[in-house]
């Protein structure tokens, strides 16, 4: 992968040097300085260039998101990335065979130069030593300098109709024309209908191709139909973002989308939305501002969308994550807080309602503020009740119930690793410390009827079932009960 990369960054300086009056363009170059005057001229949708571009750029949205949604699980990122560079020698060749930029020629060659290179990936990969991030950083870099070299050679071709050619390198959806539009939509509806009607074969394909192998689905087939796929999205999209960076609006959309949702039909429209979305804002910005290029608005678009959802996604965001592992922190210190409230009325025999912060600070081995700070997040979870003239502490019944939760949780486990795992007991301690938290309660029920509903511990300890603490006032004093209370 980072030879890859390295070879990429290679062939862009080269390109630098070779073609340095090369450049992105922006929507309306002549438009008007005024900000609002530009937002109502832009949502008036008067000027033919505009709604060629924003067309042109919400079709690429829709394509590419469909098509980058299986390329994100199918872990191909970089196969795309190949592609759309491998392109740009079937762009010269497509330009060469009429010596005008006709959309049916370039698109005819570019297809055929993708799929070149996709079918020599699989060569290398199949007939060599090399690994398939090596063979894709090989063909994209070999393709992509015929395709610069041979860029350079047509510009110095004397006569014909060179211009716009070079737009293909970091597009121009101001250059988008009728005949290009038609283009788009062809290929964009012929993903739509493909992705419907083999939805299944795909997905299973995607996620299992040995299993696809042995129900009889054509895995190979499936596979290069959807790269002819991406060959046909690549080009469409060229003249909008061009061959740098329309790998990026495959993946992006994708990839945020990937964030939010582990179904694949939801991660499809996901897909499609966030790049209608990215096109949008690409197309707005281009014409809202002075000398801002299309193309790479397009993909700042996607990449702030999947900013977004890496920091905001509900189940895979940074900040989910981070106050999901707050939460648990936070839980697990109150239930090892309760657990040693537990044990001290243990030791004392069940006798008093109160425990002194002194005593805990002991026990836990903390210093009196720390016990006290703890002992207060008990009170804000309505777990216990705080006196801070004597320093002492009383669980509610609430707290009692899930003290004695958990001490059942960490007792009952140490016994089942003792009889079932056969682990010494002096060794099942520590884990039992961790998976006392985690246990559910169908678990516990399971764990009790396979120990027979054991009374102790494989240390003597009681076993505190569900019968075993009960709340003798509404103060939640603890009284001991004998036995160990089964359920009916």
């Amino acid at each position: 992968m980072n030879q890859a990369r390295a070879i990429l960054w290679l062939c862009l300086l080269a390109l630098c040097c070779v073609c340095p009056d090369v450049h992105a363009d922006r929507i309306g170059d002549i438009a008007p300085a005024d900000l609002w005057e530009q937002a109502r001229r832009f949502f008036s949708f008067r000027d033919p260039s505009l709604r060629y571009a924003l067309i042109g750029s919400i079709l690429l949205g829709i394509c590419c998101g469909l098509l980058g949604g299986f390329i994100v699980v199918r872990r191909m990122a970089l196969l795309g990335d190949t592609i759309s560079h491998a392109v740009l020698p079937g762009v010269a060749i497509g330009f060469l065979w009429q010596m005008k930029k006709d959309p049916l020629a370039i698109f005819i060659g570019a297809t055929l130069a993708g799929m070149a290179g996709a079918f020599l990936v699989n060569l290398i990969r199949r007939h060599s030593r090399l690994k398939e991030d090596t063979a894709l950083g090989l063909v994209l870099a070999t393709f992509y300098a015929v395709g610069v070299c041979l860029l350079t050679r047509i510009q110095k071709i004397p006569g014909g109709n060179k211009s716009g050619i070079d737009k293909f390198l970091f597009g121009q959806a101001a250059a988008l024309g009728s005949d290009d539009i038609q283009l788009m939509l062809i290929v964009t509806a012929l993903a739509l209908v493909t992705a419907f009607l083999l939805y299944k074969e795909l997905l299973v394909s995607s996620f299992d191709p040995a299993f696809a192998t042995a129900t009889g689905l054509p895995v190979n087939l499936l596979h290069h139909g959807l790269m002819l796929l991406l060959a046909f999205s690549v080009v469409t999209a060229l003249q909008a973002v061009g061959v740098v960076l329309v790998s990026a609006m495959l993946i992006t959309p994708a990839a945020a989308a990937y964030l939010l949702t582990d179904r694949m039909h939801r991660l499809l429209a996901y897909a499609i939305i966030f790049g209608i979305v990215a096109g949008a804002l690409g197309a707005f910005f281009s014409f809202l501002g002075s000398n801002l290029p299309t193309g790479p608005l397009m993909v700042l678009g996607a990449t702030t969308v999947f900013a977004l959802c890496f920091l905001f996604a509900p189940r895979h965001g940074i900040l989910a994550r981070w106050w999901l592992h707050r939460s648990r922190s936070q839980r697990i210190q109150r239930e090892n807080m309760l657990k040693s409230v537990y044990h001290v009325h243990e030791v004392r025999g069940f006798q008093g309602e109160t425990v002194a912060f002194r005593e805990l600070a002991d026990r836990r081995r903390e210093t009196f503020d720390e016990v006290r700070h703890n002992s207060s997040d008990l009170v804000r979870h309505n777990l216990a009740t705080m006196d801070e003239e004597s320093g002492s502490l009383s669980l509610t019944p609430e707290g009692w119930q899930r003290a004695s939760a958990i001490v059942r949780n960490h007792r009952l486990w140490e016994l089942y690793l003792t009889n079932e795992a056969g682990i010494s007991a002096d060794h099942v301690h520590e884990d039992a410390e961790k998976i006392e938290h985690i246990l559910g309660d169908e678990v516990v029920r399971q764990l009790e009827r396979r120990l027979n509903f054991a009374r102790v511990d494989p240390h003597g300890r009681p076993i505190p079932g569900l019968e075993s603490v009960r709340i003798a006032d509404s103060s939640g004093a603890p009284t001991r009960v004998s036995g160990y209370g089964k359920e009916p």
